[in-house]
């Protein structure tokens, strides 16, 4: 039975989603049937069609960010979505039957079930020019790329910008995103991806392997994406007084920065802290259907048996995303060649 007729038969009482119970390593998920959500006042309800992987994912399910995500199981993963609206408040900007994408704001997740619940500003009409599994690739991914080098980094034409990490999914995103800022784009990443990344736009690659990219420069704006180079290693390749860095990994001090830099109290030292908006996802969905920007996508996977996917990610070495097909599953995954 498909989930949008299981959302809409009152007699049917429960979804398919992946679950975990406890925090730890990939074998604690399985795919379970489960009570399906209901949508509070100001949300959609979605019939998720495809869910998009992110390290987010791992690092709540490891028990990293408790303080902001809570402790409460059963817990289900997934912040990125595609699907179908079943219902929706009047002016949510939506109806149903419409196709939608987008991004779960806050640490509950949820997406890689069947349903979900979604508030309706957190969601934009899906580009027509998009799969599904497209579609789930891009939110989160393409909007920490589109925040961070426009928002933090404040990208201009003409900058030269270092896109650290480029090959898995922000990175990717990013330097695309940079390339449409009008900024002269290196990118970092493994000689495998070099022409990939010149295939999304980037002017120069970098192999980090060989080139400690901190000893290159000067940059107008350093992207660690990958977050493994300080600031305190990273100033070296920055222009002098104006140059500035952006990771995307919270620590205690890059939070700390990043606070001081809202205050105004500084400038060069940023964190990007993604925030699901319906204008920023509909900057991305004209961009799509231009044909200026493409999803990446490494793997699309069944829903379950859910371990594989969530250790290939943890592996750090996707190129783009993994997404999970939430209409494929029991025991369909011979329809994906390219699942691990």
């Amino acid at each position: 039975m498909s989930s949008t007729a299981s959302a809409l038969e009152p007699h049917v009482f429960s979804m398919r989603a992946v679950v975990y119970r406890r925090f730890g390593g990939p074998e604690v998920l399985a795919l379970e049937h489960v009570p399906p959500p209901s949508p509070a006042p100001g949300e959609v309800l979605v019939a998720v069609e495809a869910a998009g992987l992110n390290p987010k994912d791992v690092l709540v399910r490891k028990g990293k960010f408790t303080a902001l995500s809570g402790a409460h199981f059963p817990r289900i993963p997934g912040y990125d979505f595609a699907g179908r609206v079943l219902s929706c408040p009047p002016d949510a900007g939506c109806a149903p039957g419409d196709d939608v994408y987008g991004m779960v704001q806050d640490w509950r997740g949820g997406t890689c079930a069947e349903l979900v619940c979604v508030p309706f500003d957190q969601l934009a009409p899906r580009p027509s020019s998009l799969s599904a599994v497209e579609a789930a690739a891009a939110p989160l991914a393409a909007l920490t790329a589109l925040q961070g080098l426009r928002d933090q980094l404040r990208v201009r034409p003409g900058d030269r910008v270092l896109i650290h990490g480029a090959s898995g999914g922000v990175g990717s995103f990013a330097v695309q995103v940079a390339r449409l800022l009008g900024a002269r784009v290196v990118a970092t990443c493994s000689p495998r991806n070099a022409d990939r990344m010149r295939s999304l736009g980037a002017h120069e690659v970098i192999d980090y392997h060989r080139v400690d990219p901190c000893e290159t420069g000067p940059y107008d704006a350093f992207f660690d994406v990958f977050g493994n180079r300080p600031f305190a290693r990273a100033r070296a390749a920055l222009r002098p007084r104006h140059g500035t860095y952006c990771t995307t990994v919270p620590r205690a001090t890059s939070v700390a920065w990043e606070t001081l830099a809202r205050g105004g109290l500084q400038r060069r030292r940023r964190l990007v802290i993604v925030e699901s908006r319906r204008a920023d996802l509909e900057v991305l969905s004209r961009w799509f259907e231009r044909g200026h920007l493409t999803s990446p996508v490494d793997r699309v996977v069944p829903m379950g048996p859910p371990a594989a996917p969530h250790a290939y990610l943890e592996t750090k070495r996707a190129r783009g995303k993994v997404v999970v097909d939430i209409a494929v599953g029991d025991g369909q995954g011979d329809k994906h060649d390219d699942a691990p």
